[in-house]
C-alpha cells in the first residue's frame, strides 16, 4: 500500500520566552489538501506555533517538516513551497497594488502569474490604487494574492478575517474553499468559530501551549458538555430540581421566565413528556444543536 507523507510535521515542539513556555510539546500533521485549523484564546502559542513551521522562529525542542523540509535549515526551499500571510500584515502605503504584486514576484524564480491571480481575487480594477487607499477587505485579498504569487503548495494564513465586516469575512471564505480547490494545502489560524467550522477539515484546539483537543469540526462538537440546548418559556413556573432530574441533562439555567437546559435527544424527549403531563405549554420553543463555540469553551475552559 501506498503512504503520502504529510505536508506539514510538528512533533513535541516546544519554544519558551523568558523561561515561560509558550508552546510545550505540540505535535500535529497536515495531510497534503487539507484546511487545517488552529484555535485556541489569546496567547496559547497558536502564532509561536505557525511562526516555527514558517522558519520564523527556532525552536527550542521538536521537530518541524514542511514537504519534509527543516524550516530553518532548508529555509528557501521551504520559502518556494510554502506561502504566509502574517498576523500583523503591512505594505508601504504608497505602494500600488500593481508594484506589490510585482515585486513579490521578483522573490521567486518560478512565480504565478500574477494577472490571473489578481483577477480571480477581484484586484483587477484596483492595481493602481494604493495600499493605503485600500479597504480592509481588499487588502486582506491582496495579502491572500502576495502569499499565493509564489505557486506554494501550502499557505499559512494568520487570523486572516480579523477586523472584517460580515460580508468581506464571507467572501474572504469563499477564496480560501477556492484555494484549496486548486490544490493548496491549507493551515488556517483564527479565533472566529464560525470560520473554522465551516473551512476546515480539522482543528487543533491550543490551551496554554498543549494541544486540548485534534479532531474534525464534528468531532470537536460532540466533545461539548451539552450535544443538545432547549429553551423555552413554560406557561407556569417549573421547578429546577425536577428540571435537573431529567434524563442527560447537564445544565439547567432560569433567567426572567425562561428556561434553557442542556441535555441530548433523550433530554429533550423528557421535558416534551413532562411538559404534557403537568399540562404546561412552552411557548418560543427552540431546540438547537452545540456549536464549535461550545466544544471551544468546554475544551479550554474559557469564561462564559
Amino acid at each position: 500500500m501506498t503512504t503520502t507523507r504529510p505536508v506539514i510535521e510538528v512533533s513535541g515542539l516546544r519554544k519558551s520566552y523568558g523561561g515561560r513556555a509558550v508552546v510545550d510539546g505540540i505535535s500535529f500533521a497536515v495531510e497534503e489538501g487539507e484546511i487545517f485549523g488552529i484555535l485556541g484564546p489569546n496567547g496559547a502559542g497558536k502564532t509561536t506555533t505557525v511562526e516555527c513551521v514558517e522558519g520564523l522562529r527556532i525552536p527550542d525542542a521538536g521537530r518541524v517538516r514542511v514537504t519534509g523540509l527543516d524550516p530553518v535549515a532548508d529555509h528557501d526551499a521551504v520559502s518556494r513551497v510554502l506561502g504566509a500571510q502574517l498576523q500583523e500584515s503591512e505594505l508601504q502605503e504608497k505602494l500600488t497594488v500593481r508594484e506589490a504584486l510585482e515585486l513579490y514576484a521578483a522573490f521567486y524564480p518560478r512565480p504565478a502569474d500574477w494577472r490571473p491571480l489578481a483577477e480571480r481575487l477581484g484586484l483587477t480594477g484596483k492595481l493602481d490604487a494604493r495600499f493605503g487607499k485600500l479597504s480592509g477587505g481588499q487588502k486582506q485579498r491582496l495579502f491572500i494574492a502576495l502569499a499565493l504569487i509564489g505557486d506554494p503548495r501550502v499557505v499559512v494564513l494568520d487570523e486572516l478575517t480579523t477586523g472584517l465586516d460580515p460580508r468581506a469575512r464571507r467572501d474572504t471564505w469563499e477564496l480560501i474553499e477556492d484555494i484549496r480547490a486548486n490544490g493548496v494545502t491549507v493551515l488556517l489560524v483564527t479565533h472566529f468559530m464560525e470560520e473554522a467550522q465551516r473551512l476546515c477539515d480539522r482543528i487543533a484546539v491550543i490551551d496554554q501551549g498543549r494541544i486540548a483537543a485534534l479532531d474534525t469540526p464534528r468531532g470537536l462538537i460532540a466533545r461539548a458538555t451539552s450535544a443538545t440546548l432547549i429553551s423555552f418559556t413554560p406557561s407556569v413556573p417549573l421547578d429546577e430540581g425536577e428540571l435537573a432530574a431529567l434524563p442527560a441533562v447537564a445544565s439547567v439555567e432560569c433567567e426572567d421566565g425562561r428556561v434553557t437546559l442542556g441535555g441530548t435527544d433523550e433530554t429533550v424527549n423528557a421535558v416534551i413528556t413532562l411538559l404534557a403531563r403537568q399540562h404546561i405549554t412552552a411557548h418560543q420553543l427552540r431546540v438547537t444543536d452545540a456549536t464549535l463555540d461550545d466544544a471551544f469553551l468546554d475544551l479550554t475552559g474559557v469564561a462564559r
